[in-house]
C-alpha cells in the first residue's frame, strides 16, 4: 500500500499485527506500554513503548542572539545547555502556543511579542511518542522567571547564532532536542 500523506509527514499503513497489549509501568509523566506482535513473516516480537505528552521547545531569538538555559539533569547526572523546554500537560490546556510562551516566562522570564510554531519533531520515533513543538519567540523583553522546583538551579546564557554553533561544534550543546530545533530553524532560513 503507498504511504499516505498525513500533515507533514508520510505514513504507511502498519505492517505489524498487535496480538496484546499491557500497562508495564506509569507514573504521572509517562505510561510505558508492552505490546505482543506479529512480525510481517508472521514470526513474534515484542514492543516496549513509552508514552508521553507532547511538549514545546521554544527558541528565543532577538537580534542575532539565542537565549539558552542550563540545568542539571538527573538521569545524565550532567548540567545540560539546551532551549527552554517543557511539557504543561492539563495545567495549561491544549493551546500549544500558549504552553510555548508560559514556559518561555517560566524558565527564562523572556515574554515574547511574536511566538510562531515552525514544526514538530518525534524526541525519539523508536521507542517513544512524543513529539517537541518547535517554536521560534521574537520581539523579546525581558521579566522575572518562575522555576519549578526542579529548575531553582537552571541559568540563563544569550549567546549570538556563531557562538551557539560552536557550542554544538565543541559538544558544549549536545542535547537532542535544542539540535534537532536549531537544525529545524535553519533550514527554514529563521536564523
Amino acid at each position: 500500500m503507498p504511504p499516505l500523506f498525513h500533515g507533514t509527514m508520510w505514513r504507511m499503513s502498519n505492517p505489524y499485527t498487535t496480538l496484546s497489549s499491557r500497562i508495564a509501568y506509569q507514573n504521572r509523566w509517562l505510561r510505558i506500554r508492552e505490546d505482543q506482535i506479529l512480525h510481517r513473516d508472521g514470526s513474534p516480537g515484542l514492543y516496549g513503548v513509552v508514552e508521553r505528552s507532547d511538549f514545546v521547545v521554544v527558541v528565543p531569538y532577538d537580534r542575532d542572539r539565542i537565549t539558552l538555559v542550563e540545568q542539571y539533569r538527573y538521569p545524565v547526572a550532567a548540567r545540560v545547555w539546551e532551549f527552554p523546554m517543557g511539557a504543561w500537560e492539563q495545567a495549561h490546556g491544549a493551546d500549544l502556543q500558549v504552553s510555548a510562551a508560559a514556559e518561555l516566562r517560566e524558565e527564562t522570564g523572556l515574554i515574547a511579542g511574536r511566538i510562531d510554531h515552525v514544526g514538530a519533531v518525534f524526541q525519539g520515533p523508536g521507542y517513544c511518542t512524543q513529539r517537541g513543538h518547535v517554536f521560534l519567540a521574537r520581539d523579546l523583553r525581558q521579566g522575572e522567571p518562575d522555576r519549578e522546583p526542579s529548575e531553582l538551579d537552571m541559568i540563563c546564557k544569550s549567546v549570538t547564532v556563531a557562538e551557539l554553533e560552536i557550542m554544538i561544534r565543541d559538544g558544549t550543546v549536545c542535547e537532542s532536542m535544542t539540535l534537532a530545533a536549531f537544525a529545524l530553524l535553519r533550514t527554514h532560513g529563521l536564523l
